[in-house]
Formats: C-alpha cells, structure tokens, sequence
C-alpha cells in the first residue's frame, strides 16, 4: 500500500469526485486489500468483512483523498497566488445548455457543510480549519 495508494490519488488535489468516482475509488480500494489478503473473486465475502480483516470500518482511501483536497484548499486561500485568483474568479459570458458540469468547489462545498466564500474564511484560523477537516474526512459519504 505504501506504493500503491500514493501512485493512484498522485494529483488527486484538482479532481473533481462525483458519486461514479467514489464508487470507483472504494472498489479500487477493495481490490488491492483483497488481493493482499489473498481473497479470490469467487469467494462470498463482504465488503465490510474485508474491512474488519484490513482493520478499519470505512474506506481509508477516499478519505485520504478528501483530507489532501481540502488541505490544499486551506493552502491556496491563505496565500495569494495566480491559483487563488483563478479560484476567485468569475467567468464573463453565458452559461451552456444543461445541466452545469460538476466543479471542483462544489466538493469543498459539500464536505464542509459550507459555502466556498465561508470556508475561505475558515482558513483563516488553521486550527480552526484542521478541526473542520478532520470532521470531514471522518464522517462517511
């Protein structure tokens, strides 16, 4: 896992993760602890069994995942640089057709609970802030 987890989150900071993609992160996941435990396919074991022989209730990964996303967050709101200001702007023109694609501060959104603009101000207090994090990668979904 040492190799493996680093090679496949490695950019994992500027993903934008919808449900498909974390259905695919855990599966991932699943994969390689069963292939260490040496479980074939064939075998009837649940997921959760899995976790209890690797030794954790929830996937690790993805909440991995989320904490280097949001502490990247905290690191781009606090300093001013070019990722900032594109991360604050607002495009000028209208908006296609459709549905409007998925972004990368609507998860930021939705694992703090909170508005992109309001969590920008929790960055701020870094104690604060890592408090807010660790919430959030503990809670499941």
């Amino acid at each position: 896992m040492n190799i493996i987890f680093p090679t496949a989150t490695y950019g994992c900071e500027a993903w934008t993760i919808n449900k498909t993609d974390s259905k695919r992160i855990t599966a991932f996941e699943l994969k390689c602890y069963r292939k260490i435990l040496r479980i074939s396919w064939t075998e009837k074991i649940r997921n959760e069994e899995v976790f209890i022989k690797i030794g954790t209730k929830t996937p690790i990964l993805l909440q991995s995942i989320k904490k280097l996303k949001l502490t990247y967050f905290g690191h781009i709101k606090r300093h001013q640089t070019l990722e900032k200001h594109i991360l604050e702007a607002k495009m000028k023109g209208k908006r296609g057709k459709g549905r409007p694609t998925r972004r990368w501060e609507n998860d930021i959104e939705e694992w703090l609970e909170t508005s992109t603009s309001q969590a920008g101000r929790l960055t701020s207090d870094r104690e604060t802030f890592r408090r807010r994090v660790q919430e959030a990668t503990s809670r499941n979904g």
